[in-house]
């Protein structure tokens, strides 16, 4: 049984993947959560079994973060039971793989509504109230993708760019404040994401698959330790420094390849 720790933790995107591991490990930290998503039985499941192993105190709430009045009222019923989130778990994200004109136009524009003007409402709302608090952490989930423009991942990519600028731009920004702001960037990884995604797992991706614990893992302790960015897994960071250190056609072309085979 953990230790109690009565801070909250606010998880988006709980129900599966990487938020699932989140609520686990926070959960098996002491820490009282609310778990956001739309899958209500699924959120629902899993903080019945979380409670019953760390007797923690859990909020689940079914919201669609697409629709930006709904974060807004997700903020307001927290408010109005007297909780205060301590830590942000900005995880919620869709992707989608294919030719951009050959994708429909709604896939395309709804992925842009909960990966970018989502993400953005949600860290506004809560990070007001951290910065009122001088003190809170928030951690925004990006991509391996976010350092480059990928064939076939065209919105997706740029997507998690725009989530990568955001964070490093916060960090800064409310580094004086006391709050923390970490982008989690993780490569392929075994969530369930890719099937969600269509994404074709080529053979040059198979060796580079982790799995969620250790990613959620490097992204708490990043956040803890008030880093600006994290990129899990030593075959990931040296992908970064590959897309540093050459030309942008050589490694677009490079990754454009073991991305789509």
């Amino acid at each position: 049984m953990a230790t109690t720790n009565h801070s909250w933790v606010l998880i988006t995107g709980a129900s599966s993947g990487f938020g699932e591991e989140f609520a686990r490990q926070y959960a098996g930290q002491g820490h009282s959560l609310v778990l956001v998503a739309r899958r209500l039985d699924r959120l629902q499941a899993l903080a019945e079994a979380l409670r019953r192993q760390y007797r923690i105190e859990i909020v689940v709430e079914q919201v669609d973060l697409s629709d930006i009045a709904a974060v807004t009222q997700l903020h307001r019923r927290l408010h109005e039971r007297g909780i205060a989130i301590d830590i942000l778990i900005n995880n919620a994200g869709h992707g989608l793989q294919g030719p951009f004109v050959e994708s429909q136009l709604d896939a395309a524009l709804a992925m842009v509504q909960l990966d970018v003007a989502s993400l953005t409402a949600v860290t506004h709302v809560f990070a007001q109230d951290m910065r009122a608090r001088r003190r809170g952490k928030i951690l925004l989930v990006a991509s391996l993708l976010a350092y480059q423009g990928v064939q076939n991942f065209a919105v997706y990519a740029a997507a998690k760019a725009y989530v990568l600028r955001l964070g490093e731009a916060l960090h800064r920004e409310f580094k004086r404040d006391g709050v923390t702001v970490t982008v989690l960037c993780p490569g392929v990884s075994d969530t369930g994401f890719a099937t969600a995604a269509q994404m074709k797992i080529t053979p040059a991706l198979k060796p580079l698959m982790m799995r969620p614990a250790p990613v959620v893992r490097a992204g708490i302790r990043a956040l803890q330790a008030g880093r600006i960015s994290v990129v899990p897994g030593w075959a990931n960071k040296a992908l970064v420094i590959l897309t540093w250190a050459t030309p942008r056609w050589l490694h677009q072309a490079f990754l454009s390849r073991a991305m789509n085979g």
